[in-house]
């Protein structure tokens, strides 16, 4: 049993279950979550038969850091390999006030979007909440260049799920992981400073919803109308452009808050000033505000990054409307890190995969 798979509020119970005293979980997630320690024989404060049971029937086991490449914005593109071979990607993103982790739910994604270079690979498989949060132990060891531990480090203040993979399509990772990151004893983090970001898998958003995390959401939209967004997401065959708003307006959220919508602005595909009026007029009623992405290139890929003048225009059209309308700067784009340029080779393990959320 990897402890990792299991929510902080759960290893008391599991130690106590295996014979050992409740607090040895509190313990060892102290080893794990503030001193970013994997290894049960660096442990000094934990008696033998603990160690003992960590090396047998319970497990801290992360995926191994591969390489890290970092851009010349600082932007740092981490690889790491999976037990069974596969490779996933998660990034660092350095703000003047603030340190953000993207990380990836998935090996590959099932949701073939048109502008996204992970949908390429097409879906390997799931991630467990250990591999999720594996990314995180390893951001942090790699930012404090110390590679069995640290006392103290820079910190990881922001997390988002917008790396490889839909998040919502492995729900049953994603849930527990969240929760290891907003416990006390896992990372502690605010749910305020984690997104989720989805391509509108409504029933998933619900179950999302019902979880109660307090997080934040954001939606890739992409398009005004269905009959493009079918054509550039082809889970818009599935889900409604009407249908994901009305989830939105179930999701709960905080006063204040708003959800997010993520718009990749493709050149001479859905950039037009007509497109911008189209949309304003579409979520002017909402409780929203828009992220505008230009669109990262990568090779082999049939869309183009449109002019900076026509991605201003775009944004104050969207101001016309009273909606906030802000444009993501790329991060990373000459080590292939920027917003939907993730991909690795398919590994050993490539699974074909049935469920709704996996379209082409």
């Amino acid at each position: 049993m990897n402890l990792l798979d299991l929510p902080p509020a759960l290893w008391t119970e599991t130690f106590q279950e295996k014979g050992e005293a409740a607090y040895r979980g509190r313990q060892v997630a102290h080893w794990l979550f503030k001193r970013l320690i994997t290894e049960p024989a660096a442990m000094t404060n934990i008696p033998a038969s603990t160690r003992s049971l960590l090396e047998s029937d319970l497990s801290l086991a992360i995926p191994s850091l591969e390489s890290a490449h970092q851009s010349v914005d600082g932007t740092r593109k981490l690889a790491l390999r999976l037990s069974d071979g596969p490779v996933i990607e998660s990034v660092l993103i350095p703000r003047k006030d603030r340190m953000t982790l993207c990380l990836s739910t998935q090996a590959g994604c099932g949701i073939g979007c048109r502008f996204c270079r992970t949908a390429a690979m097409g879906l390997i498989r799931n991630l467990t909440p250990s591999e999720i949060l594996g990314q995180w132990v390893q951001a942090m060891r790699h930012l404090s260049a110390t590679p069995g531990g640290m006392k103290e480090g820079p910190l990881i203040d922001h997390i988002v799920f917008m790396g490889m993979g839909e998040p919502l399509a492995n729900l049953d990772a994603l849930v527990p992981a969240i929760r290891s990151l907003t416990h006390p004893d896992g990372i502690g983090l605010s749910p305020r400073r984690i997104t989720v970001s989805t391509s509108g898998l409504v029933p998933k958003m619900a179950l999302l919803g019902e979880a109660n995390l307090g997080i934040q959401l954001a939606v890739s939209l992409c398009a005004p109308d269905d009959l493009l967004r079918r054509e550039i997401m082809p889970v818009g065959r599935i889900y409604s452009i009407a249908e994901i708003l009305e989830a939105c307006r179930r999701f709960p959220l905080r006063n204040r808050e708003r959800v997010t919508f993520e718009y990749v602005l493709l050149r001479g595909k859905n950039d037009a000033p007509e497109q911008a009026r189209a949309l304003g007029r579409l979520l002017a009623p909402f409780r929203s505000k828009v992220n505008l992405i230009p669109f990262n290139p990568f090779p082999g890929s049939p869309f183009e990054r449109p002019e900076e003048e026509r991605v201003r225009s775009f944004a104050d059209i969207l101001s016309g409307f009273h909606i906030t309308a802000t444009v993501r700067k790329s991060m990373g784009p000459d080590v292939l890190a920027a917003c939907g340029q993730l991909a690795r080779d398919r590994g050993p393990e490539t699974i074909t995969t049935s469920h709704r959320e996996t379209v082409s």
